[in-house]
C-alpha cells in the first residue's frame, strides 16, 4: 500500500502517539453478524510509536481530540470507521469510539511486537508450545518475574482505585498507561497483534479483551481491568472484576463464584500436578453455583514472553498436556457466565461477549510453581482496591 505525504492532521495525530494514513473506501463485511453500515469509510492505520520522551503532549492533546480522530475499531485494529458497524448485539452494551495510541517514550524498554504489532519472537517460540514443552525458569528469570508482576500489581491496584460511575473506560486506560510509564514498564496489551489500548476493560456481558472506549460506567455495571506489564524483559498479568456502584446480588455471587473458582485451582498448583485438572475443581465450583466455565480461552505460560507454553483450560476434561515442574510460571485467568459458556466476538475482531447477553467475570493471577506448591506473584496487598466482598 502507499501511503501519502502527512499533512498537517495527521502530523497532529503522531504526536499523540499513531499516524493515520486516511484512505476512505466503503468497509467491507464485518466478521460476525453483518459488516459496516453501507458507505461507513474505513481508515486504515499504521501505528506510531519511538516519540518523543516526554509524554506530556500526548496527555494535553488526548483532552483536547476532535470528533473525528475518536474513530469505531475494526479488524483487530488494523482498519477504522467513523460509524458503529451494524451488528446482532448480544446484550445492552455497543461498540463506542476509541481515542488515538497513547505514546510511550523511547526510555521505556519494549517488547518485539512495541512497533510492528507482530510478536515474533512468540511465533518463533510456538513450535515448543506445539511440543508441550514448558520452560522451567532460573533464579534469576524468576527474580525478574517477581518484579514484573510487582509493577503490574500496583498499576492495576492504582487503576482499580478509580472505578465508579461516571468515568470512561478510556480514562481508565489513560491511568493504567501514565502509572506503567512512571514505574518505568511498558503496557504490555498496547500493539500486540495490534490491540489499540494499554489494557483490556471487560464491562457487563463482555467476557474479555474489551477495548477501552468513551463509555462511562454506569451504576450497576461490572467491570474487569486486565493488566498486563513488561518491566525489565518479563511480563506480569492479573486481572480482577469490581462492582460500580449497587450491583444485584446474582451478579455479587458471579464476581464471588470466579474468584473463588481461581483460587480453588490455585491451591492444586504443585509439581507433579497435570496442567489438565486445573479445570476440575473451577468446573464443579462454578456448576455447583449454577454457573457457567468459558472454554473459548485460556490461562497460559507467560515470562519474557507474553504468551507461551504451557496452555491452561479452565474446564474439566481437557486433553493439555504437560505436568508441573518448580520453577514454571503461568496464569490461571477462569471467565465465568451468569448462563451459557459460548461467546460471539465484536467486529472489531477483540471484543468476546457471552452469546445470550447476560454477564460474566473473571480473576487472573500470574503464578510460580514452587518445590512446595506455589507463589502468587500477583498477590494482592494491603493497598489493593477492596472487593465486593471485602466492603461488606
Amino acid at each position: 500500500m502507499e501511503f501519502e505525504e502527512a499533512n498537517d492532521d495527521e502530523w497532529h495525530n503522531q504526536k499523540v502517539g499513531v499516524t493515520l494514513h486516511e484512505h476512505l473506501k466503503d468497509s467491507e463485511d464485518g466478521r460476525h453478524g453483518g459488516g459496516s453500515e453501507e458507505g461507513a469509510p474505513a481508515v486504515e492505520v499504521l501505528a506510531g510509536h519511538g516519540l518523543a520522551d516526554n509524554n506530556q503532549y500526548g496527555i494535553l492533546l488526548q483532552e483536547e481530540l476532535a470528533e473525528s480522530e475518536w474513530l469505531y475499531c475494526l479488524r483487530e485494529g488494523t482498519k477504522w470507521s467513523m460509524r458503529r458497524p451494524k451488528f446482532l448485539w448480544t446484550g445492552n452494551l455497543r461498540m463506542h469510539r476509541v481515542s488515538p495510541y497513547r505514546v510511550v517514550p523511547d526510555s521505556i524498554p519494549k517488547p518485539d511486537y512495541a512497533v510492528t504489532g507482530f510478536p515474533a519472537s512468540e511465533v518463533e517460540a510456538d513450535e515448543n508450545w506445539k511440543k508441550g514443552y514448558v520452560p522451567v525458569k532460573t533464579k534469576r528469570e524468576i527474580e525478574g518475574m517477581r518484579e514484573a508482576c510487582r509493577v503490574a500489581r500496583e498499576v492495576l491496584d492504582t487503576a482499580t482505585s478509580m472505578v465508579k460511575e461516571g468515568v470512561t473506560t478510556d480514562e481508565l486506560d489513560r491511568v493504567v498507561h501514565d502509572t506503567a510509564i512512571e514505574l518505568g514498564a511498558y503496557p504490555s496489551p498496547l500493539n500486540y497483534y495490534n490491540f489499540p489500548k494499554s489494557v483490556c476493560t471487560s464491562v457487563n456481558e463482555v467476557v474479555c479483551h474489551g477495548i477501552p472506549d468513551r463509555r462511562e460506567l454506569q451504576d450497576g455495571d461490572l467491570v474487569n481491568l486486565d493488566v498486563t506489564c513488561y518491566y525489565k524483559g518479563f511480563h506480569g498479568d492479573l486481572n480482577e472484576t469490581h462492582c460500580v456502584g449497587k450491583v444485584s446480588d446474582r451478579h455479587k455471587k458471579l464476581i464471588k463464584t470466579a474468584h473463588d473458582c481461581m483460587m480453588k485451582a490455585i491451591a492444586m498448583v504443585k509439581p507433579g500436578t497435570r496442567f489438565r485438572d486445573l479445570g476440575v475443581p473451577i468446573t464443579r465450583h462454578a456448576k455447583a453455583e449454577g454457573f457457567s466455565v468459558v472454554r473459548d480461552y485460556c490461562g497460559h505460560g507467560i515470562g519474557d514472553l507474553f504468551h507461551c507454553a504451557p496452555t491452561i483450560p479452565h474446564y474439566e476434561k481437557n486433553k493439555t498436556p504437560g505436568t508441573m515442574q518448580a520453577g514454571m510460571t503461568f496464569t490461571i485467568e477462569p471467565m465465568i457466565n451468569e448462563g451459557g459458556k459460548h461467546c460471539v466476538t465484536w467486529p472489531d475482531g477483540w471484543t468476546a461477549t457471552t452469546r445470550d447477553g447476560k454477564m460474566s467475570a473473571q480473576f487472573e493471577h500470574t503464578l510460580l510453581c514452587t518445590e512446595s506448591g506455589c507463589e502468587i506473584l500477583t498477590a494482592r496487598t494491603d493497598r489493593s482496591t477492596p472487593l465486593w466482598w471485602e466492603r461488606e
